[in-house]
């Protein structure tokens, strides 16, 4: 498909999902829309891949989806295998934003933010409430904070490596017509059930409304934490740039992200860990140190409690291998 057709179909999804693009129009031009497919299995789900680089920054609100009356969006950002984007002029990969899944609500606005010269990479699932409760059966109450519509929640999870791997399946996908929606259907399903196994297992919490106020605000404690993974964060700090006092903070931060701040940094410090010994080939010591580990016997033995098995074995069995 050329881009001239990517651009005039995500224009035609665009006025059926009732998102208006008209104030967007020429920011829109900045984007480089490498990949476009939308699998149209309304009215339960609707599924989009995408993998989109912008030539410059830019930042616009997104009105709420009305495609589905009451349904959620659940968008499994930034792939990890799939093909990189290079940039035609400097022939360079185009750098990525770490993987993770982000849940929202289709009755409320966001911002939809596109960096300059990251490559994002996107499949999206459009649900339907009642087609998701009736998929999750009589576990479904698990998961109430979902099905509420008068709260409005923001939820991100990390990437498992199931996930990853049934994400990347789906962007690289290449199907005849026949039986193509229902391996689609398939897969998303299979997604939907990893996702809401890894939700099962987050810590509890009493979900309550959040602002827009406040998810900038747990969203710029999360980027502090973000890139100072070498270094210990101090707590006093995070609540500065929060804005907020440590109860709510603390409160807010694991209702979104699924985990208190220190059990997050120490999870990012791991993800960090197995990304040296994987892809840069360092040794165990050689990564703990640049992490700000004295101790490695204590770096092994959180490597192991994230991983299941000790750094050293984890990187023989894992390198030149998906992650």
């Amino acid at each position: 498909m050329s881009k001239i057709h990517r651009k005039e179909e995500m224009n035609y999804w665009a006025e059926r999902l009732g998102v208006s693009l008209a104030p967007a129009d020429a920011a829109l031009e900045k984007l480089d829309l490498n990949e476009l497919k939308i699998i149209d299995l309304l009215p339960e789900m609707l599924v989009m891949i995408r993998s989109v680089v912008a030539k410059e920054t830019f930042c616009f609100r997104r009105k709420p989806i009305k495609i589905i009356e009451n349904g959620i969006s659940i968008s499994f950002q930034n792939i990890i295998n799939s093909p990189s984007a290079i940039n035609s002029a400097t022939k360079k990969t185009i750098p990525q934003t770490g993987p993770h899944v982000r849940i929202i609500p289709l009755h409320v606005e966001s911002d939809v933010s596109f960096p300059k010269d990251i490559n994002i990479q996107q499949v999206t699932i459009i649900v339907s409430l009642d087609y998701l409760k009736s998929f999750i059966g009589k576990d479904h109450t698990s998961f109430d904070y979902l099905f509420d519509n008068e709260k409005t929640l923001w939820i991100e999870e990390f990437m498992s490596p199931e996930i990853a791997e049934v994400t990347n399946e789906i962007s690289m996908a290449l199907l005849p017509d026949t039986l193509s929606d229902a391996y689609y259907r398939l897969k998303s399903l299979e997604l939907l059930f990893y996702l809401f196994k890894n939700l099962s297992l987050r810590t509890h919490v009493t979900h309550q409304h959040v602002s827009k106020y406040e998810l900038e605000s747990v969203y710029r404690v999360r980027d502090k934490i973000a890139t100072s993974i070498d270094k210990p964060f101090h707590q006093e700090e995070l609540v500065k740039i929060s804005g907020m006092n440590v109860i709510k903070l603390r409160k807010l931060f694991t209702q979104v992200f699924g985990k208190g701040m220190y059990p997050y940094y120490q999870h990012m410090l791991m993800q960090e860990a197995a990304r040296l010994l994987r892809d840069e080939y360092l040794s165990v010591s050689e990564t703990g140190y640049q992490l700000g580990f004295s101790n490695l016997s204590y770096f092994g033995r959180l490597f192991e409690r994230h991983f299941g098995s000790k750094p050293k074995k984890w990187a023989q069995q894992n390198r030149n291998t998906s992650f």
